[in-house]
This record gives structure tokens, C-alpha cells and sequence, in this order.
């Protein structure tokens, strides 16, 4: 017979048993191997099984909230007209856009009836860069086509005798030869000289008050044109 003690089971008596004495005694052995070496085995209460919880839907990972500003909470200033329609989220970016980058420029002292695109864009930009400026010239009746066509502006400097006068023309002068291209300039003419693209000569040609500025033209405006500096 098979006797166990823990894990260090012997056997008191070596035989052979018989193949039904084996099968009999096996489950009896595997029960005493179980147990440990200090003591019968423990028993083991069940633990209580907990009522599963219920189910909570978790939202999705990727999920955006929308959440609206409280009302205290001061409101973007439209950069549109007030007049219009209501501006649409992409009208307010796309202005704000254009507000960050723009450089148009408003109406100058020229009066712009008859004149050209090319010759209000030089007027607007002269009056700009030369806040001294006052008083510019534009359409009138002339012997000559370069006024009635809107292509002529007469640029009238104040006390223009004076040293400050003569340099200030001096500079608008320059100013216009230098943006040439931009302005569609044909010439100008200050203080008895004629000034082109090409050079300059002097001689006969008066204008000792004003600088007289022609341009290319470039058509006349149809109302949707934007001027920039």
C-alpha cells in the first residue's frame, strides 16, 4: 500500500501491485501530492462573483466638441461692410486675409473723373508718399490730347520757387522715373526740363510750378479696379 506525506511520499513496502490496486489507489495519491509539505491543504472559499457593470458607451477617440463662447465673451468685429449681407465664416477669413496684406490705396487729392487707370494709379501713389501735395490736376481743355484723355496730371507744388518747393519736385519727379513700368510713365516735365524713360533734356519747357506727369493710359476704369501702393 501507497501512504503520502506532502510531497515526499515512500512506500513502506515494495510490491508489485496488481493493475486494478494502481487505478484504484491513483486519484488518493494525486490528492495527497496536492497537499503541502507543512500541513493539509487550505481550503479555498469561492469568491463572490460581482453583477458585471454596465455597459458605458466611451465616445470615439477622434471626436471633436464644438464648444460656443459664453455670451460675455466680446464678438469679432466684421471686416466687412455693415450694409451687406451677413458675412459667412470663409467672407471674415478671407478679409481678414486681404486686411493683413492689403495695400490698396484710397483716393488721392486728384479728381479721378475722365482720367485713365494707369494715371489714377500714378495720382494715388503721389499722394501717398507726398503728403505735401494738395493739389493735383487732372482732366481740363488743352491744345494737346494728353488732359482731355485723362492721361496728363498736373502735380502743383507749394511755394515752388522756394528751396524746399524745388526739392520737393526734384523728388517727385524722380519718384515717377522711378516706377516707370508700374505707372505706364511717358514723361514729366519740371522746371523747363523733359524728363523721359530714355533721359532727360532741358529747355523751353516751363512748368515751373508744377511737375507735369503723362502716362501710357491703360483705358478707363469700369468701377472694379483696385489701386495698390
Amino acid at each position: 500500500m501507497l501512504l503520502g506525506v506532502g510531497r515526499h511520499s515512500l512506500p513502506k513496502k515494495r510490491r508489485n501491485p496488481s493493475v486494478y490496486a494502481l487505478t484504484a489507489l491513483a486519484p488518493a495519491a494525486v490528492l495527497l501530492g496536492a497537499q503541502s509539505d507543512t500541513g493539509p491543504m487550505p481550503v479555498v472559499e469561492p469568491e463572490p462573483v460581482a453583477a458585471p457593470a454596465p455597459e458605458v458607451e466611451h465616445p470615439a477617440p477622434w471626436s471633436v466638441e464644438i464648444v460656443a463662447a459664453p455670451p460675455a465673451a466680446p464678438e469679432p468685429a466684421l471686416l466687412t461692410d455693415p450694409g451687406s449681407a451677413g458675412a459667412t465664416p470663409a467672407s471674415l477669413v478671407s478679409a481678414s486675409r486681404w486686411r493683413v496684406v492689403s495695400r490698396t490705396l484710397p483716393a488721392g487729392v486728384a479728381p479721378e473723373r475722365g482720367l485713365q487707370v494707369r494715371t489714377i494709379l500714378a495720382a494715388r501713389n503721389i499722394s501717398a508718399v507726398f503728403p505735401e501735395i494738395n493739389n493735383i490736376g487732372g482732366v481740363r481743355q488743352d491744345a494737346l490730347r494728353w488732359h482731355p484723355d485723362g492721361l496728363a496730371l498736373d502735380v502743383m507744388i507749394p511755394d515752388p520757387n522756394s528751396e524746399a518747393g524745388i526739392a520737393l519736385g526734384n523728388q517727385i519727379v524722380a519718384y515717377v522715373l522711378e516706377n516707370v513700368q508700374r505707372f505706364g510713365i511717358q514723361d514729366a516735365i519740371w522746371r523747363g526740363v523733359y524728363y523721359t524713360p530714355g533721359g532727360a533734356r532741358s529747355g523751353g519747357y516751363g512748368h515751373y510750378d508744377h511737375v507735369h506727369v503723362t502716362t501710357t493710359g491703360g483705358g478707363y476704369p469700369d468701377g472694379d479696379e483696385i489701386y495698390y501702393r
